[in-house]
């Protein structure tokens, strides 16, 4: 895919709007736009087995949030505290996030 650029970033309230954590809210912890992706907290959250290191001497079984594709998330407007599509408005040089509902500015 030539375009990798996402309205999602790093920070940003979602909810997820599809799988099995449907209707979960919770903030995007890191963006990966090359593969268009996000990795959201405490969503798609899978049991991984670590041998000890010297950071976790025990090693054992930990819980890691694995990434899920954009598409399967919705940005929640800090305005209107609702869901919502991002419209982009451009001002001389500067792209601002706008939110589809309530029309203000998501940046």
């Amino acid at each position: 895919m030539s375009n990798n650029k996402m309205r999602i970033h790093k920070g940003d309230k979602v909810q997820v709007i599809s799988g099995k954590d449907k209707g979960a809210i919770s903030s995007v912890m890191r963006a990966l736009p090359e593969s268009r992706k996000v990795i959201v907290e405490k969503v798609a959250v899978a049991k991984k087995s670590q041998r000890p290191t010297r950071d976790n001497p025990s090693g054992g079984i930990i819980s890691i949030e694995r990434p899920i594709h954009v598409s399967t998330v919705m940005l929640v407007c800090p305005k209107c505290d609702k869901p919502t599509r991002v419209e982009l408005k451009i001002d001389g040089d500067k792209k601002n996030r706008v939110c589809k509902k309530c029309g203000k500015e998501i940046d």
